[in-house]
């Protein structure tokens, strides 16, 4: 057998292991470090003096998608099924002040690779030092785990910036920290693939800085606010072009690689942009199960060679209720929401929400690019482990489809609804 046979048998029966745990629990002991056992929700090992500690996790999101007009090259009705995310995932501690993630990302078309390979180390008091392939985090749902965003898909507005939001397999060195109950900052620079000076031959460096300042912060009554920058230069780097393409809302777009199709707000220039500038601005405020939140997303592309500047906003303003009288529970270290725990296992938690985003780019020369993207959608939180989602999506844009487009029968609005059921573990 092949050490890559064996490492995926390996990676399987893990996977297999922990999610039959589940239905087990209890406490071990040794003659040494007494050790405890956790099976809700993954296997979690650690010592009873806090010095040693692992969990194996993971996360399956199943999704289904129905879209149609602008989200099809045809205007016909196209739909997809595949899996979004198949993670597993191996955290803990050592020495009690050294903290490690490895997660592996299963792909649909049987390959895998390293989601993330890094270690953090938590010993000093003022702020905590992390370093290995991770992604750098640039506004509020971007900090969210993708298991517990509100919407199936986080916003648009994102894909307008998303060098901001990904490693882009490279790596990274972040320092953050929390002081007290009312804030939260983090600052990293990151070295990502692909973004290599062909001139020099340097590679170049992405800055990424976040801060969170809560001036309310009690289980279930959140203020929250939030600033963001980030900033990398892309001159003499042609492999990016500063091309801005989104999938408004459905990620089916892009896996329908025969039919489905991505809204062109900018087309890529090579060696046409030489400095790359993002901001954000985050906002929420939670009070019981009901929730409003908002993030304003401007991204500056500096002009060379005789271009133009580029210039792309977006924003999205959401509101939430949970039915059931849940509040979705919040994380200070890091600046995040996090998941919604039902009280009736035998109802769960049932939520419903509405966003709407509008994106817009500019250039001289060029006809503005607007689209904006209305989303209604249910939630389900059949237990801890178990959530169900349904999205319905209405889209609308202006100058984004071209006049060929329109005559192969695309459309400059369109629709879809999307499915998901994830099991966390």
């Amino acid at each position: 057998m092949s050490l890559r046979s064996s490492f995926a048998l390996t990676s399987v029966t893990t996977l297999a292991l922990a999610i039959a745990a589940q239905v087990h629990a209890g406490t071990v002991t040794t003659d040494g470090p007494d050790l405890i056992i956790k099976t809700k929700g993954g296997l979690d090992v650690s010592a009873a003096d806090k010095s040693f500690g692992f969990k194996v996790g993971g996360r399956i999101h199943a999704d289904y998608d129905n879209f149609d007009g602008l989200y099809t090259k045809n205007g016909q009705t196209a739909d997809e099924f595949y899996f979004r995310r198949a993670f597993l995932t191996l955290s803990g501690y050592a020495f009690t002040d050294w903290n490690y993630v490895v997660s592996l990302d299963f792909g649909e078309s049987g390959t895998s690779r390293w989601d993330e390979l890094s270690v953090t180390y938590t010993g000093f008091d003022l702020a905590d030092i992390k370093f290995g392939r991770f992604d750098p985090i640039v506004g509020l749902e971007r900090a969210t785990g993708s298991n517990w965003t509100t919407a199936i898909e986080r916003s648009a507005i994102y894909e307008i910036a998303d060098w901001a939001q990904d490693k882009k397999d490279g790596f990274g060195l972040q320092v953050s920290g929390t002081s007290g109950d009312l804030a939260y900052a983090s600052a990293g620079i990151f070295r990502q693939k692909g973004n290599e000076d062909e001139v020099s031959g340097r590679n170049k460096n992405t800055f990424v800085t976040r801060a969170v300042v809560t001036p309310l912060n009690a289980k279930g009554h959140v203020l929250h606010f939030g600033a963001n920058y980030a900033t990398r230069s892309i001159e003499n780097t042609p492999n990016d072009t500063g091309s801005l393409n989104s999938r408004l809302g459905v990620r089916g777009t892009t896996e329908d690689t025969i039919n489905g199709a991505r809204a062109s707000l900018g087309a890529g220039i090579t060696d046409g942009f030489e400095n790359d500038q993002v901001w954000v601005l985050e906002a929420a405020y939670q009070f019981g199960p009901a929730s409003i939140q908002g993030e304003y997303l401007q991204r500056n592309l500096d002009g060379s060679r005789g271009q133009a500047d580029r210039d792309a906003t977006g924003y999205y303003l959401q509101t939430a209720y949970t039915l059931t009288g849940e509040a979705r529970s919040y994380r200070l270290n890091g600046g995040r929401f996090d998941s919604i725990k039902p009280s009736n296992p035998s109802v769960g938690a049932w939520e419903v929400f509405y966003r709407y985003e509008d994106l817009s780019v500019e250039q001289t020369g060029v006809a503005d690019r607007e689209a904006s993207i209305h989303t209604l959608g249910v939630n389900w939180y059949a237990n801890e482990a178990i959530k169900v989602a349904l999205n319905y999506l209405i889209a609308d844009t202006d100058n984004i489809v071209s006049a060929t487009d329109k005559a192969n029968g695309r459309k400059a609005d369109g629709q879809a609804i999307s499915a998901r059921l994830q099991y966390v573990f």
